[in-house]
């Protein structure tokens, strides 16, 4: 799988490379007060990291004998993104019209059980649980939704900064899986916690490229940051790309994270992506 997966990008990149070999850029001027749109759906392919705490109420030992609530920080990943990924869809989108655009992002991921650690267990009156074996996994999927507008700052041929200011959306659904297993009598108990955490934020940010040579590379970047009621979140994003006459092959990485106040929760996507950019 991970094999198919990995030979589908390459032959994405090729199929760009090859049916723009030897043309030039288009040259269009996105500041010429007309309204220009491009299009991204892309790869990406991130590593996993996150962590909560979960509370378990009432648990009884295999005696029946009453332990009472039982709290664990469960943490996930880092994981491989080709081999837990059950689903994806990624794109991004623009509308420009000399100085003002508006863009927005949009991603699901739905990823099959994953190992998951867990790293600190405490009972009742906040007594570590030592001497127990944990086993745990976790299935999410999540959906982040950013919509901004954007005005341009400076531009020139080579180059051109916009600040942003906008909002993200998080929706986020996890399935624990937890197993918990000490000395008979004590502690042996398996249980599934589902949990479901959505957040609105604003974000404020810079975007934009810097072109070299001639012309036909460039340096994407992006960062962002964000809160809301319960937590704060912030994006980043390097790359290379290059033009044709068609469009835009990048290659970057990127990072999106959140901080949750609530349950004492992260979370964290980093790695790289391949996007493909069509303009009009």
């Amino acid at each position: 799988m991970t094999h198919d997966r990995k030979t589908l990008a390459t032959l994405a990149l090729g199929v760009g490379l090859i049916a723009g070999a030897g043309q030039a850029a288009a040259a269009v001027d996105p500041y010429d007060g007309n309204w220009h749109f491009s299009l991204t759906p892309y790869l990406w392919f991130p590593n996993v990291n996150g962590s909560a705490d979960v509370v378990l109420s009432g648990l009884r030992g295999p005696l029946g004998n009453l332990i009472g609530d039982v709290k664990v920080n469960s943490e996930v990943g880092p994981n491989d993104y080709l081999e837990n990924l059950q689903f994806g869809f990624m794109a991004t989108g623009e509308a420009r019209k000399g100085l003002w655009s508006v863009f927005t992002d949009v991603i699901y991921i739905d990823f099959g059980d994953q190992k998951t650690r867990v790293r600190d267990a405490v009972g009742p009156g906040g007594r570590p649980l030592t001497g127990i074996e944990r086993d745990a996994e976790t299935s999410f999927s999540s959906t982040v939704w950013t919509l901004a507008g954007a005005y341009t700052l400076a531009h020139t041929p080579n180059y051109h900064v916009d600040f942003l200011a906008g909002f993200r959306y998080v929706d986020v659904s996890a399935d624990l899986k937890l197993t918990l297993t000490g000395s008979a009598g004590i502690l042996d108990v398996s249980r599934r916690v589902s949990q479901d955490r959505s957040e609105w934020d604003g974000i404020v940010g810079f975007k934009g490229q810097y072109r070299f040579a001639d012309g036909h590379w460039f340096v994407p970047y992006y960062v962002d940051v964000g809160t809301g009621s319960s937590n704060w979140t912030w994006q980043a994003l390097l790359g290379v790309g290059y033009s044709f006459d068609w469009g835009d092959v990048s290659l970057s990485m990127r990072n999106l994270s959140y901080d949750f106040d609530k349950d004492n929760a992260d979370l964290r996507f980093t790695g790289p992506a391949l996007g493909v950019s069509f303009h009009w």
